[in-house]
């Protein structure tokens, strides 16, 4: 993310639309380079930006859009695209739980000028850490890897098999130490040899929790419609077992905290989707914003559960998982 977002130029003082409700990095990447974070609202239903929210952040200061494809599910493209078009913005992609994700057939990363992938343990490809930048830019695809190698013209690879692996190359960029290592390319390279095995199973165990919890009318299962095609990087759900408002979410959030625990005693991790920025206390505290200012962000912080979603969970794990989720009854 900071080496898109410095790759396409954004400088001190500009500003970057982005949605609360999302990991901190997303946020990190615009600070680095004293950049400002403008804070959006996210819709409920998907977790994603909100198209209307755009729209009431624009200023003469904003200079792009990181539309975040939340939990395998794509942003919706179409007017954020227009949106950014209309008004002369960049838009880079926070694909970072992206892959199998797909918005009217395109995968995401193929919107913006820049599609930012993660490979971090967690996710359905990994390297251990790390990631990968697209873009149908082929000059900035130059520009990209100078970049990650401390500016150089070269890389290492073209030098040693060039006519002069003797001579060092031209660094006209001030670059980073942002170069994948053999040995994370290796094992990426080898999941990817089986890629559509591992995002098939990942879609047939969102398949499975959608069956059997169909009649668990306190949990809202992720977000399904015609034009986009879920990657299920995690299987999150808001816990509602009543409508959430900002009265009573203290009272949701602690039954949603007890039934965790349950789960936690019966030998089944969750964790809530994600965070919502805006409450963590460096940007509370640097931005002056209150947890109320992004009302769906505080909401799916607060009462939002990830249940347990890798490649390798078996049928007979997931029937012990929703059986106890079945037979839970939500403490008043």
């Amino acid at each position: 993310m900071h080496l898109s977002l410095a790759s396409l130029g954004v400088k001190e003082d500009d500003e970057i639309l982005l949605p609360s409700f999302t990991w901190i990095a997303t946020a990190n990447a615009v600070e680095y380079l004293k950049a400002k974070p403008v804070f959006c609202d996210i819709d409920i239903d998907t977790f994603n930006i909100n198209i209307g929210s755009l729209q009431s952040n624009l200023t003469k200061k904003t200079k792009g859009i990181i539309p975040v494809h939340l939990f395998g599910l794509s942003a919706d493209m179409n007017p954020i695209i227009e949106f950014a078009n209309k008004n002369k913005l960049l838009v880079i992609e926070d694909a970072a739980c992206g892959f199998g994700a797909e918005y009217n057939n395109i995968h995401v990363g193929n919107f913006g000028n820049t599609g930012c992938f993660s490979f971090h343990p967690r996710k359905a490809i990994t390297t251990g850490e790390g990631g990968m930048i697209t873009t149908n830019s082929s000059e900035l695809a130059v520009l990209l890897r100078a970049l990650r190698d401390h500016g150089a013209t070269i890389s290492d690879f073209q030098r040693h098999n060039g006519a002069k692996p003797y001579l060092l190359p031209d660094f006209p960029y001030l670059g980073y130490n942002y170069r994948m290592t053999d040995i994370q390319a290796s094992i990426g390279t080898s999941q990817m040899d089986r890629a559509s095995k591992i995002k098939n199973r990942r879609k047939e165990i969102a398949e499975f929790y959608n069956d059997k919890l169909d009649k668990v009318n306190w949990i809202k299962k992720p977000f399904k419609k015609e034009k986009y095609s879920h990657g299920y990087q995690s299987y999150v759900c808001l816990f509602e077992p009543e409508e959430i408002t900002l009265k009573n979410i203290s009272k949701i959030n602690k039954q949603r905290n007890d039934f965790m625990e349950y789960l936690q005693s019966n030998g089944i991790s969750t964790r809530p989707g994600t965070h919502a920025v805006h409450l963590l206390k460096y940007y509370s505290k640097k931005y002056k914003i209150k947890p109320k200012d992004f009302p769906n962000a505080y909401i799916a912080d607060k009462c939002s559960i990830a249940l347990p979603l890798f490649v390798d969970l078996t049928n007979e794990e997931l029937n012990f998982v929703t059986k106890k989720i079945v037979k839970y009854k939500i403490k008043k």
